[in-house]
């Protein structure tokens, strides 16, 4: 069983910066990626970024040049680094790991940005 423990969520104003961590454990095997979603009230969960075990990246096109998804394959967790945030990037942020067998969530961390 894989547990993902997701960290560093909070309050900010708009402009500011926060790092979301999240630590994978448990029985970890085949893994292809891990990735960050997010889901703001009444809509779908969206990628927001994604990194494949071997380091290739994908961004949502509303956070490419502010976000930026890094991971630390011995710790097995991924961090997403969240800069010049946006009221509109309020949300609530879920972790993800996928493997060649299913695909685990996290519980999530709330996101909120002031205007």
């Amino acid at each position: 069983q894989v547990q993902l423990v997701e960290s560093g969520g909070g309050l900010v104003q708009a402009g500011g910066s926060l790092r979301l961590v999240c630590a994978a454990s448990g029985t970890i095997v085949s893994v292809r990626s891990m990735g960050w979603y997010r889901q703001a009230p009444g809509e779908q969960r969206d990628l927001v970024a994604a990194i494949t075990i071997g380091g290739s990246t994908d961004y949502a096109d509303s956070v490419k040049g502010r976000f930026t998804i890094f991971r630390d394959n011995v710790k097995n967790t991924v961090y997403l680094q969240m800069n010049s945030l946006k009221p509109e990037d309020t949300a609530i942020y879920y972790c993800s790991l996928r493997s060649t067998v299913r695909t685990y969530w996290g519980q999530g961390t709330q996101v909120t940005v002031s205007s």
